[in-house]
């Protein structure tokens, strides 16, 4: 008897689309629901460009399908993304499911309610959640577990090629001694980008490391 509400309440968070979204779309090989109308030339621009950036990692494997909700904030977000809706998107189900909060596509932007490091490119963003899922697909799950936090990140953003904060916001922050949580991305990212320059960029070597 226990079981079964908790079944209920936990069931969107392994299949979304049980929440009703209103819209549908497909673009690539991926596969979108939102909250919004959608414009199917905008999603068909932000797609290529994630899937262009995704592709070139060297473990990243043809059309790996993925399932995007694009949630604007609302009680969907905050049910799907329950302590991490500070964040701009998050990835659930092996990397199958992104799960996206205020994105514009016509603009190919997407914010948060942070002043500094609350904006970055949709797109940028869809293809680090994406390169979640390359990473589980690659390593698999009990590997990654015992990734550090640094890298794993580090080299989402190093195939999305941004972080939520540039090197002048870095600079202000850290010189004021201030914590971000970006700051792990951005460092995170650049960590990532010396190691893959030493290694001839190699991502098994990468994540090989101790």
């Amino acid at each position: 008897m226990i079981g079964a509400p908790v079944l209920l309440l936990a069931s969107p968070l392994m299949a979304p689309q049980l929440l009703a979204f209103p819209h549908y779309a497909q673009a690539g090989d991926s596969q979108i629901w939102s909250e919004t109308p959608i414009d199917q030339a905008a999603l068909e621009k932000v797609m290529a460009r994630a899937e262009t950036l995704v592709s070139a990692s060297p473990i990243a494997r043809e059309h790996e399908p993925r399932r995007i909700f694009l949630t604007d904030d609302s009680w969907r977000w905050l049910w799907l993304a329950n302590i991490y809706r500070g964040t701009f998107a998050l990835t659930r189900l092996g990397g199958q499911n992104l799960i996206v909060n205020r994105a514009d596509l016509a603009a190919d932007r997407i914010t948060n309610n942070r002043t500094v490091g609350g904006s970055r490119k949709l797109s940028s963003v869809i293809a680090h959640e994406m390169t979640h899922g390359v990473l589980l697909n690659h390593f698999g799950v009990v590997a990654m577990i015992g990734q550090p936090r640094w890298r794993v990140e580090g080299y989402c953003d190093h195939i999305a090629q941004e972080s939520a904060l540039s090197d002048a916001d870095v600079a202000r922050i850290e010189a004021r001694g201030e914590k971000h949580p970006a700051l792990l991305y951005y460092h995170g990212r650049k960590r990532v980008e010396s190691a893959l320059a030493a290694n001839g960029g190699s991502v098994d070597a990468l994540f090989a490391q101790d």
